[in-house]
């Protein structure tokens, strides 16, 4: 191999040499870590717990059982068959009149049925990440930025920044309310912006809440809508949990709002939803993100954009399929809230037991779990400290809350919806060995006059004790983190 020139001009882009992806996270280092030692029931039982994967498993027992009853849905089966030509060689950037009809009508019964969606609305794209990046690029021009409350996904930084230029600005939220979106945040928020000379073209909202796990109040969608009319800026709303939401306060679309809420003004020029059936359904390699827009130019431009991230037909024509079935629908629908909130109350009790607390939340496919009573300082750097014990000695991959942009370290993401129950008490168990050590060490800290946490503290996890608590089965999906980590 020859000796790079360094004299000789680059040859290569600078998206292609530069880190914009956003991978230098500790978020991707957690899936990075899993990916090295995944923990598996027979080939390595000592490995790294995932519970940094926002996926609904929970309920694909019932959409095998549809799909083999309903064999003719899809296209690779005897029964359906004669619909491979027809669906092989469709390539209409629309997409299917009957999956954009279906999508239409599941989004309205996610919603209970208060609010109605225009099939001929309804942009495909690859994913929620696709959806996103084609509407930052219809909204706002290179170095034109987004206010987007904290904490947040870190993947928006990719999603939205990476290859558009666009900058994201955060609007701090505080614990003291529980994270809760307020006028003032999001007034200091703009006039921060304004006087670093950064335009705000727009304000992204998740709702329900990644990482919080709540759903935003009617009185604080008002508010935002308020907000975003007084300013002249664009509002793109992302609800792709929208049907994790297992228990009250129900959860509540901007479209509900902008429909029956008359009172207040609104231009709907400046709504966008953002929506997929990766979390709902539990599709996530299925791809299908939804860009729902009120605004007649930005569905006709993220739909030319859309060629760049078509859903294939083959899995519209399967989406169409399923979604019509009205009954499968609804029993789907409840019993993945059921699911749901049972997981919810085995996993957050479990946590209780040992004193851990989490955000109160009924929504998400996981909880922001407060560790601020472990932490040696109040900083990011203990917070940090107590990730890595967590992933390279309790071996679980948790997110940590710097990753999510939070305001206040000692916050952590926890996934429980990926796993079957048996794995759910395996890492209770482990959280539960940890808590347990890391009080007798505090209890001996202090008859000494010491810090109780300290850097070099170890668990012991060779011993034959704890070997024990971490064999536990789990099936492992070795795929790389910035693949999968879509959400």
């Amino acid at each position: 191999m020859g000796v790079m020139n360094l004299d000789q001009p680059q040859l290569l882009s600078k998206i292609a040499m530069g880190d914009g992806h956003g991978e230098a996270s500790s978020y991707f280092d957690g899936w990075k870590a899993y990916d090295k030692d995944p923990f598996h029931p027979s080939k390595n039982p000592h490995g790294v717990i995932q519970m940094g994967l926002a996926e609904n498993q929970l309920t694909a027992d019932m959409v095998q059982n549809w799909i083999m009853s309903n064999p003719e849905a899809s296209i690779c089966t005897l029964e359906g068959v004669h619909n491979f030509k027809q669906m092989a060689n469709f390539q209409d950037y629309h997409g299917l009149p009957e999956f954009r009809n279906a999508v239409a009508k599941f989004m309205s019964r996610t919603r209970g049925n208060r609010v109605t969606f225009d099939p001929d609305r309804i942009v495909m794209s690859g994913g929620a990440t696709g959806a996103h990046e084609a509407t930052a690029f219809c909204l706002a021009d290179r170095g034109e930025a987004l206010l987007v409350p904290t904490p947040y996904y870190p993947g928006f930084d990719r999603d939205l920044r990476w290859r558009t230029g666009v900058k994201l600005v955060p609007v701090i939220c505080e614990s003291s309310n529980n994270f809760k979106l307020t006028k003032q945040a999001l007034e200091e928020a703009y006039e921060k912006a304004k006087e670093d000379n950064i335009r705000i073209k727009g304000l992204l909202i998740t709702n329900p809440s990644n990482p919080l796990g709540t759903v935003m109040d009617r009185n604080t969608l008002r508010t935002v809508i308020s907000f975003i009319n007084e300013k002249r800026i664009h509002l793109i709303s992302d609800e792709i949990y929208a049907a994790t939401v297992f228990s009250h306060p129900s959860f509540i679309s901007i479209a509900e709002i902008i429909e029956h809420d008359t009172d207040i003004e609104c231009d709907r020029n400046l709504v966008h939803i953002v929506y997929s059936l990766s979390k709902d359904m539990g599709f996530p390699g299925f791809r299908v993100g939804i860009i729902y827009s009120y605004n007649d130019t930005v569905v006709d431009c993220t739909r030319k954009m859309s060629s760049f991230g078509l859903v294939s037909t083959q899995t519209q024509y399967l989406m169409a399929k399923m979604l019509s079935d009205d009954d499968f629908v609804e029993k789907f629908l409840a019993e993945s809230a059921k699911r749901l909130a049972q997981r919810y109350r085995v996993f957050t009790g479990g946590l209780i037991k040992v004193g851990i607390k989490c955000l109160q939340s009924n929504g998400g496919l996981f909880v922001w779990m407060d560790l601020r009573g472990l932490l040696k300082n109040a900083t990011f750097e203990s917070e940090i400290e107590l990730w890595r014990v967590i992933i390279h000695e309790v071996k679980i991959n948790v997110s940590p809350g710097v990753s999510f942009h939070c305001s206040e370290p000692g916050w952590f993401r926890v996934c429980y919806a990926n796993m079957d129950d048996r794995d759910v008490q395996i890492a209770l168990q482990r959280i539960r060995s940890f808590v347990t050590q890391n009080n007798k060490e505090a209890m001996v800290s202090d008859k000494n006059s010491k810090p109780c946490w300290h850097s070099n503290l170890r668990l012991s996890l060779k011993s034959r004790r704890f070997d024990d608590i971490m064999m536990s089965p789990h099936s492992p999906i070795p795929q790389s983190p910035l693949v999968k980590a879509t959400t």
